[in-house]
């Protein structure tokens, strides 16, 4: 397993894997299937623009799927090779990668019984950055899926960085049995304009669109419970019009899931009472639902 600067220095002056020996490819590809064909659903959540809140989504996605009956049956890779942050949310920074015998390399399992593997448990510090190229990057998402011992899960939660760029083409091409991708938005018009892009790229590669969130939409006042639209609202809902998509529902913003993230607490596991906690809920069964029709 690939890890830090240093050693994508060394590594790219190896031969990729497009220029491997058609026999390890294969029996890569062929682990690959072997790995992804344990996982019933398999979900890439993505977005056209940063600061959307998109790994917040994933990891409260993950932890509430869990929380349904799924618990030790769901896990999340980190694709975000540059910035990961999923550790983090969940509790399990400076954890690392659990090696076992023969090679075999297990996730770092958290809260609930989600399994996680990231690019962070590969760092030496918070410090380090990952500098490498495409190659490198589809490289290691390739071994993050055929190389690590998933197990059984009922789902798996993709969290790609923004943009349409090389992690999300890598996990389209590498997992072509995909379910589909949620798209993240917030309701600025900024944001509706590129999330679109991501929408459009999906459409592109045939992979279904499982529907949009619209994220920090509104801000309930927990003294009051008057509602300010600080970012707008209806976004999600207009490009799903648009674009003739689905729409799974809009999250308010709540101060506590931004003190939950940073403290390494899924937000849905304290707050089930809260309006983003519910939206979360009524979220996960409009997926199940998209699934189950699927």
């Amino acid at each position: 397993m690939m890890n830090t600067e240093s050693q994508a220095e060394q590594t790219s002056s190896k031969p990729n894997s497009h220029n491997a020996p058609n026999s390890a490819a294969t029996e890569q590809e062929q682990r690959l299937r072997m790995k992804m064909g344990r996982i019933k659903n398999k979900i890439a959540v993505i977005s056209g623009k940063g600061g959307v809140g998109k790994s917040t989504v994933t990891v409260n996605l993950a932890a509430a799927f869990a929380l349904q009956g799924h618990t030790d049956k769901v896990g999340i890779l980190d694709a975000d090779i540059h910035g990961p942050c999923v550790p983090k949310m969940l509790g399990l920074k400076g954890q690392k990668l659990i090696g076992g015998p023969a090679g075999i390399i297990f996730p770092v399992t958290g809260q609930h019984g989600i399994k996680v593997v990231s690019m962070d448990f590969l760092l030496p510090n918070d410090e380090a950055p990952v500098i490498w190229r495409g190659p490198l990057k589809m490289r290691a998402i390739q071994q993050f899926l055929s190389d690590i011992m998933w197990g059984e899960l009922d789902f798996l939660f993709i969290d790609l960085p923004p943009g349409t760029g090389d992690e999300p083409l890598s996990v389209m091409q590498l997992i072509p049995d995909i379910d589909g991708v949620i798209i993240v938005t917030i309701p600025s018009e900024v944001s509706q304009i590129v999330v679109k892009k991501a929408i459009t790229f999906a459409k592109q590669l045939g992979v279904p669109v499982i529907g949009i969130i619209e994220n920090m939409s509104g801000f309930i006042c927990p003294e009051c419970g008057a509602k300010l639209d600080i970012f707008k609202t209806g976004g999600g809902q207009k490009i799903a019009t648009d674009l003739s998509v689905p729409y799974l529902g809009k999250i308010p913003i709540d101060p506590a899931i931004c003190v939950d993230s940073d403290s390494g607490t899924p937000f849905v596991a304290g707050n089930k009472a809260s309006p983003a906690a519910k939206a979360f809920a009524e979220i996960v069964m409009k997926i199940k639902q998209f699934l189950k029709d699927e």
